[in-house]
Parts: C-alpha cells; structure tokens; sequence
C-alpha cells in the first residue's frame, strides 16, 4: 500500500513536471514568434537583401530577354563586356547609381556647404531623409520598410556587426545578376522600360562598401545638401536607373569587331582576379601621385601659358601684345588650381546667358566701366547681362537683325553659319546667334577687361583667350563664314595690314568681313584718317566694299566687306601690294606660326577646298565635303566613306551610351570640348541637344579640322601638353577618344590629368576611350583626386570610362614661380 500511495505520488509529481515543461516551450514558442513578428517588421540584413532580390524577380526575367538588344550594334562597336569599379578588368561593367551620388553630394556638402539653392525637391533628397531617419539599428521611422529600402540598408553599410555576411550577400546578388545578364546577352529582345528602371544594375565592392558605412555615420553631422545639388543628381540618377549597361563603341570605327555580344564570364571568375588586375595595370607613379593646390598671382583664374611672368618680364617688347600671347613654362604644372570662395554650381542654359553668380567669376571692373553700354551689371548675388555691348546698346538681337538688313545675303543660319568674333567682349553677340542658328567662335585676349571671356563661358557661350599679336590664329585657312569686329580695337590698317591679312586667311572666299567702328560712321579726324588708310589696304586686297549702313537706334553704323571667290582681281592689281605668298607658304599651318604681311590666292579647281561654298545649314552638317572625294581617309577607306562611317558610329555611341548610359543629365550639360576631334562626328551626333562643342585637333593627329568646319562646326588646334586657353571650370563634359595614349610619350599624364581637372566644372565629367591599361591609369588618377567613378568598362585591350569631378581641393599648396608677379 504504501508502495501504491508512493506511486501516485510519483505519478502526480511526474505529470506537473510535464505540464510545467510544456508550458515552459509554449511560452517560449510565443516568445519566438512574438520575436519573429516583430523581426520582420525591422527586416534584417540578411532578409532585407533576400527579400529585395524576390521583388526584382520578374523584372530581371524581362532583362534576360532585353539585354542584348542594348548591347546591339551594327556600326562596329567594341564588344560588350565591362569592367570594374575598383580597376580595369574585362567583362564587367560598374553603374554608379543614387548611393554613390549621394555620397558625393554628402561630400560636397563637407565642403562647399551652402553653395547653392533651389526650390526643387527630389527623390535623391527624399532618399537622403529616408536614411537620417532610422535609428541604426534598421528602424525607420515607422518601424518598417519596404523591400527597396531593406536594399538601401545593404548598400549604405548599416550593422556593422554583420559587415561580412552583407559582404557576402553582396556578392552572391552580383553573381547573379551577372549571370542573369549573360543569358540576356544571348537571347535578345526589348526592355521594359517601367521593369528596366526598378531593376539597378550595380557592382558593390568590400571598399565601396566601408566608404558608404563611413558615409552613412557622418549623415548627422553633415547638413542637408543644397536642393539645386540634389535636383541636379537626382536627375542624373534616375537616368542611369533606367539604363542597364551602356552601349560602348570602339574608337577605331573601320576596325571590324567579331566578338559576339554573349560572351560573358561571371561575377566569380571577374572576382577572383580582381586584385591580381588592379595591381598589374596601375602604375606606382600615379597611384602614389599627392595632390597640392597651386598657388599663383592669379589664384582661381590661373592659367598657365597665360600667367608665366617669368617670360613676360623678359619680353624685349610689348607693341604687339606679345605679353597677351602663349608662354608656356617649360615644365606644365602638376597642381590643382583653387576654387573661387563661395563658388556655386553655374545656371543651366538659357538662364545663364542673362545671369550667372557673382562668386563664380568675383569680378566687377567690367561692371564698372561698362555698365552704361549694358554689357554686365552687378544684381545681388548675381551679374546679369543685358544684352548689350559698345555697338548695340539696346540689344544683340535687334543689331544681329540691322547687318541680315544690310546684305540680306548674309543669310543668318542658312549660308551662314560658322563665324568669327574678334575682341567679343561678353559675347553677348554670339550669344545671341544661337537663336538664328549660328556658331560664333568669340575671342578677346586676357587684358585690363577683367574676366571678359570668363564671363561669355561661365554664361554657356563658346570663347576662347586670343589675341590679334605676332602669330597666326589657331584655325586653319579659308574657314569662317563671316568675321565680325564691333569695336575691337584692333589696328588693322599698320604694318601693311598684316592683322588684316591674318583675317583674309581665315575668311571663306566669298565671304564677309564686319566692321563696326567709329571709323565707319565718325568725322573725328583720327577716325576719318582711319577710313582712309582701311579703304586703301582693303581696296589693294580686292575686297568688295558691299555698304555702309547706320544703326539709327544704336546710333552706330557698320561697313560690310566681301572677300574675293576668285583670283581675278589679284592679277589684274597694278602693284602686288600687298604681296601674293609664295606657293611653299601653307596657309593652313597655323600653330605657333609668325604673321605674314601677304595673301594667299583664292583655290579654283573644283576638287580643292574653297573653291565652294558649303551646303546650307543644316544640310551642311551631314554631306560629306565635295573635296574629300580624292583622298584616303583617316581610317585607310576612302574619304567621303570614311566621314560617313564616323558620323554613324557616333551617332549610335551617342544615343545608345551617352545620352542613356553615362547616368549624366545633359538637360545641365552646355560648353562640351571633344579634346581629340576628327571629323566631328561626335559633335554632329548631339546636335539636337542644347549644347556646343569645342573640337580640338591635336597637332601631332591628322589635320581634320578643315572638315569641321565645312559641315558648320568649329573647333581649334591644340597642344596637349600645354595648357588650354580657356579660364579653369569653364567645360560641362571633356571627351576624350584616344588622347592620352596618343600623348603619353611626350607629355606626363598627370600634368594632362591636371590641366583637365583644370579646365572642367566641378560635377563636371570626364568620358575617356583608350586602351585599356590607359583607362585604368586615368581611373586610378581619378580616384586620387577623390573623383566619382560613374561608369567603366573594358574588352579585348580597349576601355570606356566614365568620371565626375567633385568639389574636393587639397590643402597644401605647391608655389608655381612662373606665376607669381
């Protein structure tokens, strides 16, 4: 019995033990689940990735089928495969999208705070308050997010303690994308654009990574970047969202490519020599290159062929304006020229032609002097532009409309449509010729009218720094439609009229030379004697004197010229002054070349450039030139098949990459340079858009620049390792096809490097196509100077990148001698 009693007692004690344990794991089932609700609310890391990639499924199977359809390109294009971020390797391509152009906002933000403002609010900005609002531990503000932001926590580096299974999860994403991609590549098809634009193609490497954790803990301490800034990225990134990978195109377009778009390796195999790669193609040279400010008399308008005192102070004379002319130092200098105090983004075109920020060009002299003829005012925090200048008082518009009244066969935009501004001031003229459809290439030297040409290129209107001295202009000969001279005051009628002649050799047979002086319409008797020594030189050049016409609203006149269209009046002159040249003198030889005091005769035969007049415009733009037809062209074909074969190959590089795949918003896009012109395809190719474009021949490349300007664009000679003569931050985009690896065994990349850093806008970019070792050497380069890596590729030895400049200066100075007064 007492056995029994004991075992019911056992048995009682066995069953509470067992009620106990099971409520013990309910409620710790509970717990869990409680645990589990509440953790995916928050969406972990882990999941957040997994979860962001179960959202893009079905767009990614529409990029299996659309992909190659991108990558399609009958002109010749370099076989699509892309590179890395870090380094040029072959096969892969890196987007940077909205995380890394916030970061460089952020950055800016840094430095330049407060640099600019708007009203625009955009998705960037909104993207940006997303982030300041969790709380670190991936809470946002309402506790939750959706699977793209779960996405955004992944790129921006949020729980550190979990950095390497986000690292993982990084690459197990990229891995499939890139095969995704591959499949695309093969199958062919069209891309959704709606699917395309959620669907982010994009390479996240282990730095890219730390530097948007570092990014992300600076957040609070930095303050909201400035809207225009955002608006401006958030163009930009919405663009490269609705790109999956650019087109590239080869740059040699005569060269046939038989790679097949589907040729990818995988993310895995790219990885794996990644580092391998990025060691062997990056010289220690430029990799260990230490950036310092340069410090100048001039400061933030220092330019260097321009500013060598050293050379001025010796010049044994000055009555030429030889202290205005070219003395490059004898080593180009490797430092960054510093920024302006307060300077802004520039005011996107149109706007810009009537106002830009005071603080970017900090210059009021001309304000001064000539703010009575309505050439600039000073307006708040701006300088604004009337519209005037010494001969049109009341406006460019309504004297560009009194010379077409003068000689109705001037033809603005139709006959012509390249012309030549000599001593423009401002610009306003040329600036005001885009709205006839003409192209003026203005100069004026840098002299005692402060920062003029500065003023016309921060307004977005083409200028460059010359001066009418003792070489010839850096254009070639017979050229320009029409030459214009309002007030230059420029001593045309001394020394034989040499710089008359300079203007003779540059004018288009049959074309007319401006002269709006006081010479024209004054009785004062410097001007009358004036008129007559220019009747004189003019009359002995066989110059046609059209008419004299006056202004009566400007209360100014102007005298209209035509040069002759054949050599009929040169022989039957009575006396051979001023003198014929001799048939050795090469009238398209204008590089650091002497003036001479003679003419060269008018081309007759029908096969020799000058000998006609182009097509109208826009005609002109898209016919091969008439005397192309008897010689090779720069790709070995003939000619006119040559010129055709570039303006495709441009055309399709353009609207399949650059305008789509660049992620660059060229609504903000005005003064491009295309830094190694041919033909001027690429020029051509955007000419729907609202920009120009400076060409520039190099000197030691074939001498296309005569081509240029028959299809109505302009351009110039240029040695690359020298300075430019433009002010710094005065180009939107520099395009380089092929020029570094062309220069670099005459000229130090980083002193080319540092002249582009120079010349180009902060946010400014920079496309380069070259081999690829070159590309990778330029990457390198750019990341030292702490730009954006927007975009690179890379494939069978040739390379595609593209980079953004940023606000970033360094803070040591580097003293450049030549330079201080």
């Amino acid at each position: 019995m007492a056995m029994a009693k004991y075992s019911r007692v056992d048995g009682r004690k066995s069953s509470s033990y067992c009620s106990t344990a099971v409520i013990v794991v309910f409620v710790a089932f509970c717990l869990v689940g409680i645990w589990m609700f509440m953790s995916s609310s928050v969406v972990p890391l882990e999941n957040s990735d997994l979860s962001s990639q179960e959202t893009r499924n079905e767009p990614k199977q529409t990029l299996q089928e659309g992909v190659s359809k991108q990558f399609d390109d009958t002109s010749g294009d370099i076989s699509e495969d892309a590179t890395r971020e870090g380094g040029t390797m072959p096969g892969k391509v890196s987007l940077n999208t909205d995380e890394e152009s916030r970061k460089s906002v952020e950055e800016h933000q840094e430095e330049n705070h407060g640099n600019d403002s708007s009203d625009e609010k955009t998705d960037s900005e909104n993207e940006q308050k997303t982030v300041d609002g969790d709380d670190g531990s991936g809470n946002g503000k309402d506790g939750e997010m959706d699977s793209r932001e779960g996405e955004s926590n992944l790129e921006s580096g949020q729980a550190e303690n979990e950095g390497g299974e986000m690292n993982n999860n990084v690459q197990a994403e990229s891995e499939e994308n890139s095969g995704e991609i591959r499949s695309g590549s093969a199958e062919g098809g069209k891309i959704n654009d709606e699917e395309v634009s959620e669907d982010k193609i994009k390479h996240v490497d282990k730095e890219d990574i730390s530097t948007l954790d570092n990014n992300e803990k600076n957040q609070d301490e930095n303050s909201e970047p400035s809207a225009v800034e955002n608006s401006a990225e958030s163009e930009e990134n919405n663009q490269t969202s609705n790109e999956i990978l650019p087109t590239a195109a080869q740059s040699e377009i005569l060269t046939e490519s038989t790679t097949q778009n589907g040729a990818w390796s995988t993310q895995a195999e790219e990885s794996q020599n990644e580092k391998k790669w990025q060691q062997a193609s990056i010289s220690n040279e430029e990799n260990d290159h230490q950036w310092k400010v340069c410090k100048s008399t001039a400061g933030p308008d220092y330019i260097p062929c321009l500013d060598n005192w050293q050379v001025i102070r010796k010049l044994p004379s000055t009555k030429h304006y030889e202290h205005r002319e070219r003395h490059c130092p004898s080593e180009p200098p490797t430092c960054l020229v510093p920024l302006p105090e307060g300077y802004k983004r520039s005011i996107k075109w149109p706007k810009s032609r009537d106002k830009i920020w005071y603080y970017n060009v900090p210059h009021t002299k001309l304000a001064e002097v000539k703010g009575h003829q309505n050439w600039v005012k000073v307006t708040g925090e701006y300088l604004t532009f009337p519209g005037g200048g010494t001969q049109f008082k009341n406006g460019a518009l309504h004297y560009i409309d009194f010379l077409q009244q003068s000689v109705p066969d001037i033809a603005w935009g139709k006959r012509s449509r390249v012309i030549l501004d000599v001593g423009c001031g401002v610009a306003s003229f040329g600036g005001y010729l885009f709205e006839r459809d003409v192209l003026a290439m203005s100069f004026a030297p840098k002299d005692e009218h402060e920062a003029q040409v500065q003023f016309a290129l921060e307004r977005g209107i083409p200028a460059i720094l010359n001066v009418m001295g003792t070489k010839r202009l850096p254009f070639p000969s017979s050229v320009f439609d029409v030459v214009h001279c309002a007030r230059c005051r420029v001593p045309w009628h001394v020394e034989g009229g040499k710089l008359l002649l300079e203007l003779n050799r540059v004018l288009r047979p049959g074309g007319y030379f401006i002269w709006s002086a006081t010479p024209v319409y004054q009785k004062l008797p410097e001007d009358v004697g004036i008129w007559q020594e220019m009747s004189r030189l003019t009359k002995s050049m066989c110059w046609d004197l059209v008419t004299v016409k006056k202004d009566r609203l400007n209360a100014i006149g102007a005298a209209i010229y035509q040069k002759p269209a054949s050599n009929d009046c040169y022989n039957k002159r009575s006396k051979n002054v001023p003198p014929l040249c001799e048939e050795s003198d090469d009238p398209n030889a204008a590089w650091n070349v002497s003036l001479q005091a003679c003419m060269h005769k008018v081309p007759e035969d029908s096969t020799e450039r000058g000998s006609l007049w182009p097509a109208q415009w826009p005609e002109r733009l898209e016919q091969p030139p008439y005397w192309l037809n008897s010689q090779i062209g720069v790709y070995g074909k003939a000619a006119q098949e040559d010129f055709t074969a570039d303006y495709n190959h441009w055309k399709t590089v353009i609207s399949e990459s650059y305008l789509k795949g660049m992620g660059i918003d060229w609504s903000s896009v005005r003064n491009v340079m295309d830094m190694k012109a041919v033909y001027g395809g690429f020029a051509a190719a955007l000419k729907d858009l609202k920009v120009w474009v400076m060409n520039v021949v190099p000197i030691d490349a074939a001498d296309t620049l005569p081509v240029i300007y028959e299809r109505g664009l302009f351009g110039i000679h240029h040695d690359w390792c020298e300075s430019f003569n433009t002010y710094p931050r005065t180009y939107d985009v520099l395009h380089a096809d092929h020029l570094f690896s062309s220069i670099q065994n005459r000229c130090k990349l980083v002193a080319v490097i540092a002249e582009v850093d120079r010349i180009l806008r902060p946010e400014g970019k920079l496309i380069v196509r070259d081999k690829a070792e070159t590309v990778s050497a330029v990457e390198s380069m750019a990341k030292s100077l702490q730009w954006e890596i927007r975009m690179i590729y890379s494939k069978d030895g040739e390379g595609l990148l593209c980079v953004r400049k940023k606000f970033w200066r360094p803070t040591v100075e580097e003293p450049i001698k030549s330079a201080i007064v």
